[in-house]
């Protein structure tokens, strides 16, 4: 073969290999619906395991990194201003109307900014035609992640992902750097333990208010503290829950919260715990470098001396709808403060 005709091939393989990823993170139409990657069957957060051992190492994908999975299919919709709204279809192409019931919720949406500057947790509620409505949690302008973590009726817990832009200008904000205590409405959370890549790691957050260890934390979602943990870069979704259960007679309601998590390669990444007390959700943020120690900060072992995105200021190209289609047609007014720094109003 010579030189030119291996010069082509190489060119064809790049176009196909860039035109597939960028099919993955764009909705333009109709999804078909993907064979089965598999991608949540060693998810910790659903608790189940490969069958086969066999299987390849690319099957084992994290969450949220799909719009379609094993037939199912994530939708945004059209909607009124301040809200919204979608449906998941099943391998019928019709939309998903039963589902399980999975922490206390049938749906768990979390939306993310793409600089993780913003986040929020909130349970939509169905409608008899499988529409999900919610007061929209897109909290300004910028590039979101909306992940719909659910169990189909029948079916496997899946978290499918994908991206809803919101107009404006958009001041990207850096990532904080690691530490090991967040503050957030008088409470402090001190997080303790190594994200280890590629295998179970065992994180404890423990909670005080006023320097006071609290130790009457209130359930929420099942459990005593919830914790989602997403990947800087391409927002790789990891959904876990703590050791124990409130009311199982070994598990105290606090300060300590331990958590076992799984993060799948190294690099850095954005914790959000949601904690309850005093009949108030709270979250705390922290980020943290899988493979570093909590809080032995940037250039340690090996870590990256800068975690942030750089900040510049973004003005998206369209002025109204989000760019996305299907997704909500205004979903522009702000139900909580994007900013690094003030967490707490994550959730819902």
């Amino acid at each position: 073969m010579n030189t030119a005709t291996k010069l082509s091939g190489f060119a064809l393989g790049l176009a196909a290999v860039f035109g597939a990823a960028y099919g993955v993170g764009q909705v333009v139409g109709p999804v078909t619906p993907a064979a089965d990657t598999r991608h949540d069957a060693d998810d910790p957060a659903h608790g189940t395991t490969h069958a086969d051992a066999g299987d390849a190492p690319a099957a084992h994908l994290p969450g949220g990194l799909l719009v379609s999975d094993r037939g199912y299919t994530l939708a945004p919709l059209a909607a009124p201003a301040g809200e919204f709204a979608f449906r998941v279809t099943g391998p019928d192409g019709r939309p998903v109307t039963r589902y399980e019931v999975a922490h206390d919720k049938r749906m768990h949406l979390i939306v993310a900014r793409r600089d993780l500057s913003g986040f929020r947790h909130v349970h939509p509620e169905a409608g008899p035609d499988g529409t999900w409505r919610v007061a929209s949690p897109l909290a300004g302008p910028g590039v979101w992640r909306a992940f719909a973590d659910f169990t189909p009726a029948g079916g496997p817990a899946l978290t499918l992902g994908v991206d809803v832009t919101v107009p404006g200008a958009l001041d990207a904000r850096p990532l904080p750097p690691p530490a090991t205590a967040a503050t957030v409405d008088g409470y402090t959370v001190t997080l303790a333990g190594t994200a280890q890549p590629g295998r179970a790691s065992r994180l404890t957050l423990t909670v005080s208010r006023d320097g006071t260890p609290v130790t009457d934390l209130q359930p929420y979602l099942g459990a005593y503290g919830h914790l989602v943990a997403l990947r800087q870069g391409d927002l790789a979704y990891l959904h876990v829950h703590p050791e124990g259960a409130p009311g199982d007679g070994a598990t105290p309601a606090g300060p300590a919260v331990t958590f076992s998590a799984e993060f799948p390669s190294a690099g850095t990444y954005r914790l959000y715990l949601d904690f309850r007390h005093g009949d108030a959700v709270r979250t705390a943020e922290f980020t943290v470098v899988a493979g570093i120690p909590a809080g032995a900060g940037p250039g340690a072992s090996g870590a990256p001396t800068t975690t942030g995105t750089p900040t510049k200021t973004v003005t998206p190209t369209t002025t109204s709808a989000p760019t996305t289609t299907g997704t909500p047609a205004a979903t522009s007014i702000p139900t909580a403060d994007a900013d690094h720094g003030a967490p707490g109003h994550g959730h819902d």
